[in-house]
């Protein structure tokens, strides 16, 4: 059988363009990458004090979301932004390469998932005589090297969890135990819980001093976590370790007078039930998305009258605005789910419509009754939202404007700063050589041997 060879005419012309014209070509590319790297060392370093001082905390969820809202980003890279400029935060020689432009920014993204303070100096020195390539590769190397190690660990605390129980000479039981990290943690939130629910009881006088001595001190901590123990195991028992159906679990309720909910400013009830005192706007915010009774009292406020429970938001139209909206409708959000906001309050003669309703998560429904932001529909239809100064919160931020070279205008910052950036500057020192996964981790890390570096490669 004779076979045709492939036609590669197409790749294998030679260029007609003059070899130096391509080469100076080369060198643009080269140098420019080098300087947007520089560039993008100073966008992470802006990042990573902007979320420390959390200026995101205006209304958004996370410095993630307000750059996927400011900056135009995609979740996931905003996400990645924010943890590579965290990270660069304790590795001051990995920042400065990228300062100055030696190392590209998809380098410095891969190291910083394994680079520790301790690691930084080796790792740094591979990624400067390595490509792209090869960093992620010793990255991918390194990271099942950890993974290993992690998995031996889980396993010891796995197997290295018991409970042992015993009686004291005195009649007293003893505990002693160990548990893994997440259901220790999961013991700890119960145990706050009761300790909580302990504390209000006493607060409340339903909790008896002591018969032996009404004058004793409050409880110590250890005591307080003995009680919260017992209280927990009194509650398993009592339901049987059936929590319960989530419906009742989960109902808060909440009286307010109608005055209130149409008027914050005025004086009357907003508590929750056999609860503390909580503020209007929170009040307002639930009223806008829940079942609700009305009950009417007399002049010495006895109850006289007990309407028939009804939701605020019927579910067919709560269906219709789902469909609608989506999502939150609150810039730069993105939560599916939500609750059901009335534009102009319904106590305040605003119709349970679908064009008097807005979408809105958890986060933001609070930001708008209970933390000053503003919201209203304006005659096209369109949302509005302000910040609790009142500056408008667009939908989609206006862009900044840019320098008429903004290239030229790059570069002159950077050589201003001292940074001396051209063609070569980003240019590994692989000369064509082999990479060696295995002997190049079993060398750099610390916790790697040569049989379970031979495993990962």
């Amino acid at each position: 059988m004779h076979t045709r060879p492939p036609e590669l005419t197409a790749t294998l012309q030679p260029t007609a363009q003059p070899t130096t014209e391509l080469d100076r070509l080369g060198d643009q590319i080269a140098e420019l990458s080098a300087h947007l790297d520089a560039a993008t060392a100073r966008l992470l370093a802006l990042i990573r004090e902007f979320d420390d001082r959390g200026g995101w905390n205006t209304g958004f969820r996370s410095c993630a979301e307000w750059l996927t809202w400011r900056v135009g980003l995609a979740p996931g890279s905003a996400r990645e932004r924010v943890r590579v400029a965290r990270a660069l935060g304790s590795l001051p020689a990995v920042t400065a390469a990228l300062e100055r432009g030696q190392l590209s920014y998809a380098k410095v993204r891969a190291l910083t998932r394994v680079a520790t303070p301790e690691t930084e100096a080796r790792l740094l020195a591979v990624a400067r005589a390595g490509t792209a390539v090869h960093v992620e590769r010793i990255v991918q190397g390194w990271r099942q090297i950890d993974r290993q190690n992690e998995a031996r660990k889980t396993a010891r605390q796995h197997a290295g969890r018991s409970l042992h129980i015993y009686s004291d000479a005195d009649g007293t039981l003893v505990l002693r135990g160990r548990l893994a990290p997440e259901v220790g943690a999961l013991m700890l939130r119960a145990l706050d819980a009761a300790r909580e629910t302990l504390y209000q009881r006493r607060r409340a006088g339903t909790i008896i001093p002591s018969v032996i001595d009404p004058t004793a001190d409050a409880p110590t901590r250890p005591q307080q976590q003995a009680d919260a123990l017992a209280l927990l195991a009194e509650a398993a028992l009592r339901h049987e370790l059936d929590p319960g159906s989530p419906a009742e679990r989960y109902q808060v309720v909440v009286h307010v007078h109608a005055a209130i909910l149409a008027d914050p400013a005025q004086a009357g009830e907003s508590a929750l039930e056999d609860g503390p005192r909580v503020p209007a706007g929170t009040s307002q915010r639930l009223a806008c998305d829940a079942s609700r009774v009305v009950m009417r009292h007399d002049e010495d406020g006895r109850v006289v009258e007990v309407g028939a429970r009804t939701r605020t938001i019927p579910p067919a139209l709560r269906r219709a605005l789902h469909h609608r909206d989506r999502s939150c409708r609150f810039p730069g959000c993105t939560v599916r789910v939500g609750e059901g906001h009335h534009v102009r309050h319904w106590a305040q003669g605003g119709p349970t419509t679908l064009s008097n309703l807005a979408l809105l998560c958890r986060r933001h429904h609070r930001s708008v009754h209970e933390e000053g932001y503003q919201m209203e529909r304006r005659s096209d239809g369109a949302l509005q939202f302000r910040r609790p100064d009142g500056r408008p919160l667009p939908e989609v931020p206006a862009p900044r404007p840019l320098p008429a070279d903004p290239v030229g205008a790059l570069q002159a910052e950077h050589t201003a700063q001292g940074f001396q950036i051209h063609a070569r500057t980003g240019i590994p020192g692989w000369q064509g050589e082999r990479l060696d996964v295995g002997w190049a981790i079993d060398v750099l890390h610390p916790l790697a041997t040569r049989a379970t570096v031979r495993r990962a490669t």
